[in-house]
């Protein structure tokens, strides 16, 4: 987002926040029909960088999105990155949780609504996971491998793993014996557990909360190799949505999800800690590795 329009963003949520401040009506979640007569549905489109498809997850998404906009919300899922991002671009969606590197790839078409936090920073990494007894040390040791992929778009399940295998001068297509994508980060990690796959590239997040959430399946893997920190999956709408009412609408009850009961239990659900403005300069490493690959993928 250029420094114009960003500052024009966040002009016009302060403006809001005033006028929801000066008008002093507190927000009553679970009252919230009678503010969203009239108003358009927001379209927020979910892709499997979302942790899972959890019942009590998306329910509790949907109903503080929802409350807190003021607006009826319809969540939007879809199978693979490409999809949900095509649906942004063509407008299709007023916004979608997506990845850095869809993000990147469509940075002309794009503009950053929110980053979620995450242990307080808007950083995560890619793990290259292995069996948990597997005696590997480094990514040289997995020749011949059954290689699990998330998605073909995703920064953490496919793109670090390659610009990885480009700076070794490796192709995936001949150093692994088979690769395969699984369109999901938890079925990277169910792939390489239940030995289906030797080896998986996979969104660092979803492995540490799955982790905390399923010990017994996650701890049949490990990790071998941690990126640098990344730019979390971030919230982007498309350019002619951007500064639109319900693109502001939904910025503002992202980055104050924190300040509810609601908004609190949400992030409790996703692990996160908050949402946060946009930041370009979190997506300056996966500008990099995409600009290191230019012509290879």
């Amino acid at each position: 987002m250029s420094q114009d329009r960003r500052s024009g963003f966040a002009v016009a949520l302060s403006r809001r926040r005033f006028i929801a401040g000066g008008a002093c009506v507190p927000l009553a979640f679970g009252s919230s029909k009678a503010s969203r007569a009239g108003l358009p549905a927001i379209r927020f489109g979910l892709t499997p960088v979302f942790l899972n498809n959890d019942i009590q997850l998306l329910d509790a998404l949907k109903l503080y999105l929802e409350a807190a906009t003021g607006h009826s919300v319809d969540l939007v899922t879809r199978r693979t990155y490409q999809e949900v991002t095509s649906l942004l671009v063509s407008g299709q969606l007023d916004a979608a949780w997506i990845c850095g590197y869809p993000y990147i790839q469509y940075r002309d078409d794009l503009e950053l609504v929110a980053i979620p936090a995450w242990n307080g920073k808007p950083y995560y990494q890619s793990y290259l996971i292995v069996a948990a007894d597997r005696d590997a040390e480094t990514v040289l040791d997995l020749r011949g491998d059954i290689h699990a992929f998330s998605d073909p778009d995703s920064n953490s399940g496919f793109l670090v793993t390659r610009t990885l295998m480009f700076e070794h001068g490796l192709d995936p297509e001949t150093f692994f014996r088979k690769t395969l994508f699984t369109y999901g980060h938890r079925n990277v990690i169910r792939a390489v557990a239940s030995s289906l796959a030797q080896s998986g590239s996979v969104d660092g997040y979803v492995w540490e909360v799955m982790l905390e959430l399923e010990p017994a399946l996650v701890s049949q893997t490990r990790v071998l190799r941690r990126s640098k920190w990344l730019g979390f999956p971030p919230i982007a709408t498309s350019r002619k949505m951007a500064g639109t009412e319900k693109a502001l609408a939904l910025q503002e009850a992202l980055v104050d999800m924190g300040s509810s009961p609601q908004g609190r239990k949400v992030l409790d659900l996703l692990r996160l800690t908050g949402f946060e403005m946009p930041q370009e300069k979190a997506f300056e490493g996966i500008a990099g590795m995409v600009a290191r690959l230019r012509g290879v993928l």
